[in-house]
């Protein structure tokens, strides 16, 4: 006799995983999930790997958290993932102070953040559509491309080259 159940707000194809209490700011902890988006999820797991940012290896955590949702909770497929959203948000603030000169203090704010990351099936067309890829390189419909022909030099250039040459000679 409890609460219905929520309705399902992401796609079939999607996942979440949210990271709460982050003890870095907002700002910074954007400038990490800013370069995962958009990316596949393996891609994305190698970047943070090798990332010199202090507060990767916690976006890390809640990548790999974000996978495993999408694959045991949605049967989704590991290797078709990418990282649709990263966002990125404000949460508590601490409040401490620094003691300053003539007994007066000075504020000091300690920030908290946390980050969702959405992961989404999406399966490259040849694969959807059920066909191996073209081998060779097709060229594009349009303008048929014109004939090469041989480029000649004028013979005015080659004149116009040998004029100096014999210029120095006479002086």
């Amino acid at each position: 006799m409890g609460k219905e159940a929520r309705a399902r707000v992401l796609k079939d194809t999607e996942a979440k995983a949210v990271g709460r209490m982050i003890r870095i700011s907002p700002r910074k902890l954007n400038l990490v999930a800013q370069s995962i988006r958009g990316k596949r999820a393996e891609a994305a797991l190698n970047e943070l790997t090798f990332s010199n940012k202090r507060i990767a290896g916690t976006v890390k955590k809640v990548l790999q958290s974000a996978i495993a949702n999408a694959e045991n909770n949605h049967d989704l497929d590991v290797d078709d993932l990418v990282v649709t959203q990263a966002s990125v948000g404000k949460n508590l603030v601490m409040k401490r102070f620094h003691a300053r000169a003539r007994g007066r203090g000075a504020g000091i704010q300690k920030p908290f953040s946390q980050i969702t990351i959405v992961v989404e099936e999406v399966r490259r067309k040849e694969e959807a559509e059920g066909k191996k890829p073209a081998k060779g390189k097709k060229k594009p419909a349009g303008k048929p491309a014109a004939k090469k022909t041989a480029a000649r030099k004028p013979a005015a250039a080659k004149s116009k080259k040998a004029a100096p040459e014999s210029a120095k000679e006479k002086a």
